[in-house]
């Protein structure tokens, strides 16, 4: 029963490791895609990536020839569209940092619960 409630200790000591690791990097991945479209503030990424989508459809259907404005606009809907997969995926894998640590606290907790109740 005490080797158990070590191993489990140790799990949840990992487990919270892992979660402030993921909590960091995904803080640093948020500032990256912030950093990478500078001008535009991150809050807005979302409004403005449906405006130049609109723009694009809205060209795409009315036959609009491919020239350099067409090319542009398609090269910056992907591009935000990107930053925004990015800030998803960042978010994702803070809230898993978070939810990681919750576990490792719990695992912590019992481990030292099944100890004790072993050493009694």
């Amino acid at each position: 029963m005490r080797a158990i409630a070590i191993i489990i200790v140790i799990l949840g000591l990992a487990s919270l490791i892992f979660g402030i690791l993921f909590v960091t990097e995904g803080a640093s991945g948020r500032q990256e895609v912030a950093d990478s479209i500078a001008p535009l503030p991150l809050e807005q990424l979302n409004d403005q990536y449906d405006a130049v989508k609109a723009q694009y459809e809205q060209m795409k259907a009315a036959g609009a020839q491919i020239d350099v404005q067409f090319n542009n606009l398609y090269a910056t809907k992907v591009g935000l569209g990107l930053a925004k997969a990015n800030k998803g995926t960042a978010d994702m894998v803070r809230t898993n940092g978070v939810v990681d640590i919750c576990v490792g606290l719990g695992l912590v907790l019992a481990g030292l619960g099944l100890l004790r109740k072993a050493q009694a």
